[in-house]
């Protein structure tokens, strides 16, 4: 069965999509830690991501880095922290987030955005990866 990750690049889920190439979207947290909270993912399904082969996961890191960059253009944060857990979905995925406090990287402390402040901050860092 498909992750729900693969709903939303097969577009049957919508999302606040944030960047994407051939292989890789990247795409706001509906449930972020923080504004700008962004997920990175390989759009081959895989549970893992050691068990990514090599070149795809540097390729995954190389995606996540250029986001990361954009986000620390167009979001107030003191850096940009990375985070794979994976066990909430079973695909991979790089959780981007804007860091201003510890609490920010615990995934127990959430923000709340409305329908606009999700599009407002996904064009504004899409924006910021062609600078």
């Amino acid at each position: 069965m498909a992750s729900i990750f693969t709903k939303i690049i097969n577009g049957e889920i919508p999302c606040y999509k944030v960047a994407e190439n051939e292989n890789f979207l990247a795409f706001l947290d509906i449930n972020p830690n923080a504004k700008g909270h962004t997920l990175c993912i390989p759009k081959k399904e895989v549970d893992k991501i050691f068990d990514l082969d090599e070149e795809t996961y540097m390729e995954l890191m190389a995606f996540s880095r250029k986001v990361a960059k954009a986000i620390e253009k167009t979001v107030v944060c003191k850096r940009v922290g990375i985070s794979v857990i994976g066990l909430e979905v079973p695909h991979v995925h790089v959780h981007l987030i804007p860091l201003n406090e510890m609490k920010d990287a615990t995934f127990q402390h959430k923000v709340s955005l409305d329908q606009e402040e999700f599009v407002q901050i996904a064009e504004k860092i899409n924006a910021a990866l062609t600078e």
